[in-house]
């Protein structure tokens, strides 16, 4: 996402619109409803969004991170047009997560798990906001907002990926995200 002078709003925040095309989006809707789509667990806590992992997922009760399904075939065309969007090789997109998120699910403040670097996320159905926001030494924040349009890819790396938080706030349509994550030097699989 670039201002009027066409500058990032963050160091490392990227946006392109229209990853995919309509009729892309709506096959994905499809595919992403008839996966086994479980409720976001964060220890105790069960979220409102529906979530599906693939090839890695990370266990909030656990604090590790566990192999999980293999990413499926429907989901080679993403891993490749997101990988060259964030200048990756599609293999280093090592974890996907879906997200269906129903009216009033979002997700709080956060910083995706240390054992990731790149993320880059593909937003489809309604639009929304993704807020970013850092603290300074005075207590407040700095903040920015990126509009997620449909069918708009994000990606953070850097100062957007290690210094700023990001959330998403609650929603009132139904929309669905694809989230593709890279691993960081500083993790190896099993």
């Amino acid at each position: 996402m670039l201002d009027l002078f066409d500058t990032p709003i963050l160091p490392g925040l990227a946006s392109t619109p229209d990853l995919i095309t309509s009729v892309e989006e709506q096959a994905l809707i499809d595919a992403i409803e008839a996966t086994d789509l479980m409720p976001f667990r964060f220890q105790a806590w069960t979220g409102k969004r529906l979530t599906a992992s693939f090839g890695f997922h990370y266990d909030f009760e656990t604090h590790r991170v566990a192999r999980a399904d293999p990413i499926p075939d429907w989901l080679e065309p993403v891993r490749r047009r997101a990988a060259r969007f964030a200048g990756l090789e599609p293999d280093a997109l090592i974890q996907i997560l879906l997200i269906r998120y129903d009216p009033g699910a979002g997700i709080g403040w956060h910083r995706d798990r240390p054992i990731y670097e790149h993320v880059v996320g593909l937003s489809l159905g309604a639009p929304a906001d993704l807020p970013f926001r850092r603290r300074r030494a005075d207590g407040g924040f700095d903040r920015a907002t990126m509009p997620l349009a449909p069918r708009a890819a994000y990606h953070l790396s850097g100062e957007a990926r290690h210094d700023w938080e990001h959330s998403i706030t609650e929603m009132d349509q139904p929309r669905w995200s694809i989230t593709l994550r890279s691993a960081s030097t500083r993790w190896r699989a099993d």
